[in-house]
């Protein structure tokens, strides 16, 4: 076992005719006991299964097998290398803006497949989902949470423990209706996060958190660093918006943008 959630536990694994050597190449997800008449704990297993397994992306966990029709509820994915984008704010504090703007290129990347391929929305994009490797690719991890935007369910009801912090307005009213502007918003809190080394707000008061997404622009990011280019700073701050149509229109035109800023950071280094 290598981790352990509310819901869940990884295990590593190998597969049971390789060499009892072999170094472990895989995940094994499994919904934890407690939780096998939990409807809603199963449809999360479910629904991550599902997308994982229909979305193929270099950017994107891929689900390689499952049980999730009855118990034991589990399902596989390859092993990866590195830590979660999380940790490396946790070590680093504020990272590069080239590294930032690659991260983020790359997560946008994903999206815009799994929300073209899939016709889901993430609803979950925080630095604990994305996953950095040592040479930098990123793959954004845990579909427990998409769903199309047809379906409504109230944000409350869900367990999103260090999730609020990275919610989108329009999810915080009494009805959540997803749609691919919302994962662009959740992105631009990583993103402002990555390079200023703080959340655009910062309490661990609940009614005041949303409050402060509903209604309270966030500090310009380049009050807290300085050597912030005013057209990245523009587009964390676009990503921001209040209005979902204020933010870009797709992922896939987050990510056209991010590709433009990145070369230009790395022709300034």
């Amino acid at each position: 076992m290598i981790g352990e959630g509310s819901f869940t536990r990884l295990y590593t694994a190998r597969p049971a005719d390789g060499p009892q050597n072999q170094a472990p190449g895989y995940v094994v997800k499994v919904l934890r006991k407690e939780w096998w008449r939990d409807p809603q704990a199963i449809e999360m297993q479910r629904r991550e299964a599902w997308v994982g397994s229909r979305v193929s992306h270099p950017n994107l966990l891929p689900v390689l097998s499952s049980s999730v029709q009855e118990p034991p509820f589990y399902f596989v994915t390859p092993k990866l290398g590195g830590l979660p984008l999380s940790e490396w704010i946790r070590q680093q504090e504020r990272l590069s803006i080239p590294f930032a703007l690659w991260v983020a290129r790359q997560v946008a990347d994903g999206l815009a497949a799994l929300h073209e391929m899939a016709g889901m929305i993430h609803c979950d994009v925080k630095p604990d989902n994305i996953f950095v490797s040592p040479s930098g690719h990123a793959t954004l991890l845990d579909f427990g949470f998409a769903q199309a935007p047809s379906e409504m369910s109230h944000w409350s009801s869900r367990p999103i423990a260090g999730t609020l912090a990275y919610i989108a307005p329009e999810m915080l009213t009494s009805a959540l209706a997803a749609a691919p502007q919302s994962d662009l918003y959740s992105l631009g809190v990583t993103m402002y996060e990555m390079l200023a080394g703080q959340r655009p707000w910062e309490t661990n008061d609940t009614s005041e958190l949303v409050t402060l997404h509903r209604e309270v622009r966030p500090t310009d990011i380049r009050m807290l660093r300085p050597d912030t280019p005013e057209p990245v700073a523009t587009l964390i701050h676009a990503l921001l918006a209040k209005d979902p149509l204020r933010r870009p229109h797709s992922a896939r035109e987050l990510a056209s943008r991010l590709v433009r800023l990145e070369i230009r950071s790395f022709a300034i280094v």
